[in-house]
């Protein structure tokens, strides 16, 4: 077959000049073209005259066309007569190759346009399972690493022990919960974990640190889940729910008697509750501060014993560790000073929590009211100055009956004022609180409210007397102040 060379003139270039070794150095265009001709495989040839170079390609792909000269002059190699034959103008050129150029970029420009749409509809597609693969790859290395784990489950058997998680009990920390039952007949409650993010180290958190440790105060990790994109944790069913339904009032006045819980009750609850916390700070290899410590994380068997659960937001420390530095977390109206004002914090910061906790329980009421009184509003200032006056049982709860002979009354409240002490140093210990619970040490006098707390809450108070919240720290209603609000930062 037999070809000729077709002038394309100097307002052509090629993307691989950029880059590409010369065929030819130190020749001349005639020489060139020579060259291509003789070369069955050549298609294409450049001859930049500044540099007397030569560039031959038996591959072509997309042109350009420069704004101003390429500084080549470029040939095409066609079949001989294909193109503009019939003498035309253009003579021994006769062919409208500016319009073959235009169509072919016109062409390679669609065809570029096409596979950019498709690989945007693929990467939208594809970064789900991406970034679902890739955490559970993450994941995967992460529980390879940790020893003594629970039972591994997966989905599709917590989705039939749940029936395709059809029961919730509730709305925990980072997901929903939902009960289940395996097929030996022991029932769970399943925590769904939803979304990534805070909810992947809530899971690291509870599988590494609840998944290792037993005792009879502390929720059981019976197993999880880690599969795609699916995060779940499987609890030990705790039959009467979280401490929260049993000791505030309900609307319902005519159900109130069925969550009323006797005083003998409470005080076994606050004390089991202060023996898991204990085993937290104390018995542990790494001491291990749980930081949301309230009525909702302390959960009842049927039994009504208690069990602190949720350990999502828990901080690890070792034993020669005094105290940390963290990101707040925890919830509003648990949280001790420290965490406020940017203190380090220590085991002592769950005692704090613990103390307005054992308040909730003593006085069947949140700590914070603003429907109460301006004196009661904040119940924990209210109850100092109870304490000061001798009038003790205007701080036990007013539905149950006071045994004034019952010594744990008093001895309750002395402790839980201990607890909420603003200087951490003399909070006691979680040890040290069962102690005086159960009564082997006694219960001094506690100090009396600090000035800083009085501070803390006098716009609280005024905020309310004047029917409004004020704006900064002391923002805050009945609604957030309480309970509903989580404050929680990364690990």
């Amino acid at each position: 077959m037999s070809t000729e060379l077709v002038d394309a003139g100097d307002q052509l270039s090629y993307f691989a000049l950029s880059f590409a070794q010369p065929s030819f150095a130190k020749t001349n265009l005639e020489s060139c073209k020579s060259s291509c001709t003789s070369n069955c495989s050549c298609l294409a040839m450049f001859f930049q005259n500044s540099s007397k170079t030569c560039f031959l390609f038996n591959d072509l792909g997309s042109f350009t066309r420069p704004s101003s000269t390429s500084g080549f002059d470029a040939f095409i190699k066609v079949k001989a007569g294909g193109i503009g034959s019939g003498g035309g103008s253009n003579g021994g050129k006769g062919f409208p190759f500016g319009a073959i150029i235009s169509i072919a970029l016109g062409t390679v420009f669609a065809i570029l346009a096409l596979l950019f749409v498709a690989f945007r509809c693929y990467k939208r597609r594809g970064r789900g399972f991406q970034e679902s693969h890739g955490d559970s790859s993450e994941d995967d290395m992460f529980l390879e690493n940790l020893s003594g784990m629970p039972m591994r489950f997966t989905y599709k058997e917590l989705q039939t022990a749940t029936n395709d998680f059809s029961v919730k009990l509730g709305q925990g920390g980072f997901g929903s919960v939902y009960q289940g039952v395996l097929p030996d007949g022991t029932r769970l409650a399943v925590k769904k974990l939803e979304g990534i993010g805070q909810g992947k180290k809530e899971f690291r958190a509870e599988v590494s640190i609840i998944g290792s440790i037993h005792h009879h105060h502390l929720v059981r990790l019976r197993g999880f889940c880690a599969e795609g994109s699916h995060r779940m944790l499987a609890y030990e069913f705790m039959a009467n729910g979280s401490l929260d339904k049993w000791i505030f009032r309900r609307r319902d006045k005519d159900q109130e008697g069925e969550f009323l819980l006797d005083w003998r009750t409470r005080f076994d609850i606050a004390v089991g509750t202060a023996k898991g916390l204990a085993y937290l700070h104390q018995d542990c290899d790494v001491k291990i501060i749980h930081c949301d410590i309230k009525p909702e994380n302390v959960l009842l068997d049927g039994n009504f014993l208690a069990k602190v659960s949720d350990f999502g937001l828990a901080k690890l420390m070792t034993r020669e560790q005094s105290h940390v530095f963290t990101t707040m977390r925890g919830t509003r109206g648990y949280l001790a000073p420290e965490w406020i004002t940017n203190y380090a914090i220590s085991e002592k910061s769950d005692v704090y929590s613990y103390g307005m906790l054992l308040l909730e329980i003593i006085s069947g009421r949140k700590n914070f009211v603003a429907s109460e009184t301006s004196e009661k509003s904040h119940f924990p200032s209210y109850a100092f100055k109870m304490m000061e006056e001798g009038k003790l049982g205007e701080i036990f709860d007013s539905k149950l009956n006071l045994d004034k002979e019952d010594e744990r009354v008093s001895t309750a409240i002395k402790v839980a004022l201990w607890c909420i002490q603003e200087d951490m140093h003399v909070r006691p210990s979680m040890t040290k609180v069962v102690q005086m619970l159960e009564g082997i040490c006694p219960v001094p006098k506690p100090p009396t409210s600090s000035p800083l707390t009085a501070r803390l809450y006098s716009g609280i108070f005024k905020s309310i007397s004047e029917g409004g919240t004020s704006s900064g720290q002391s923002d805050c209603n009945s609604d957030v102040y309480q309970s509903a609000v989580r404050l929680s930062g990364p690990r």
